[in-house]
C-alpha cells in the first residue's frame, strides 16, 4: 500500500477544506511547487492533486499550477477536479499527468466515461465521493440518490485503473477513516481501491492496509499539513 500526499488547489494556492466546504479553508502555501517538491523529497511515489475550483465550476481552473507541479517533480502526478470532457482528459494526460480522476462525469455522463476508458485504459480513476453512502457530485455541493456500491456494480466492466473512495463526513476532520464503508466498497469493487478521508495517524494506515491487498493506497492531506502525521514515518510504516 502506498501513501499518497494530497495537494488541494484553490485560487492557485495549496489549501485544505473541512468536509469539502469551500468556505472552510485553511491556506498552507502560496507556492505549490515547493509543496510538491517537499513531498517528493520525503519519499512520495505519487502526488494527488485536486483542482477545487474546477470541481465546482466543471472545468479546469488551476491548470497552470498543475503544470508547474508536473514540471517540478519527477514522481507520478494524478489529478482530479472539473474533468468533464474528453478534451480535458487529453489536455491533462498530454501535459504529463499519469492518471485523471472522474467523479461527477461517472454518474452524469456515462458516454464520456466510456470514451475516456476506451481511449486511455487504466489511466482513468473513479472518484467515488460519498455522504451517508450516496454519491456526491459537483465538488461535493450536491448529493445524488445513487448508492456508491450500486455505481460500482454498474461500472464493473469498465477499464478503470482504481477507485478513490472518500467518505466526505471524515474528510479534513482527522477522526479516522470510515473502515466499515471502505470494506463495503472493497467488497463490491472490481478495481483496486485507494482510501481517502480522515486518515491522521499511522494506526489509521495500518487499519486501512489490514482490509486486504485490494487496497492500493491511501491519500493523506490535512494531517500532513498540520504536522499530526509525519510523511516519512508513514511511508516507513506501511510503504
Amino acid at each position: 500500500m502506498i501513501v499518497i500526499p494530497a495537494i488541494d488547489l484553490k485560487d492557485g494556492r495549496c489549501v485544505r477544506l473541512r468536509q469539502g466546504d469551500m468556505a472552510a479553508e485553511t491556506v498552507y502555501s502560496d507556492d505549490v511547487r515547493s509543496v510538491a517538491r517537499l513531498w517528493q523529497q520525503a519519499g512520495a511515489r505519487v502526488i494527488h492533486v485536486v483542482d477545487l475550483n474546477g470541481a465546482v465550476d466543471g472545468e479546469p481552473r488551476n491548470f497552470r499550477e498543475i503544470q508547474s507541479v508536473i514540471a517540478t517533480v519527477s514522481v507520478h502526478v494524478q489529478v482530479g477536479g472539473g474533468i468533464r470532457s474528453i478534451d480535458t482528459v487529453r489536455r491533462y494526460l498530454n501535459a504529463g499527468v499519469l492518471r485523471v480522476v472522474l467523479g461527477t462525469a461517472a454518474l452524469t455522463d456515462r458516454a464520456f466515461l466510456e470514451q475516456a476508458c476506451a481511449e486511455f485504459p487504466r489511466r482513468i480513476l473513479l472518484g467515488l465521493d460519498a455522504r451517508d453512502g450516496k454519491v456526491a457530485v459537483k465538488g461535493w455541493t450536491a448529493v445524488s440518490e445513487t448508492k456508491a456500491i450500486d455505481l460500482l456494480k454498474e461500472l464493473s466492466g469498465y477499464e478503470i485503473g482504481a477507485v478513490i473512495y472518500t467518505d466526505i463526513s471524515r474528510d479534513g476532520m482527522m477522526n479516522g477513516p470510515n473502515l466499515l464503508a471502505l470494506k463495503e466498497v472493497v467488497e463490491h469493487s472490481s478495481f483496486p481501491v485507494i482510501a481517502s478521508g480522515g486518515i491522521s495517524r499511522v494506526e489509521d494506515l495500518y487499519a486501512v492496509r489490514s482490509i486486504g491487498p485490494r487496497i492500493e493506497g491511501a491519500i493523506v492531506g490535512k494531517a500532513l499539513y498540520d504536522g499530526k502525521l509525519d510523511f516519512g514515518a508513514a511511508v516507513a510504516a506501511v510503504g
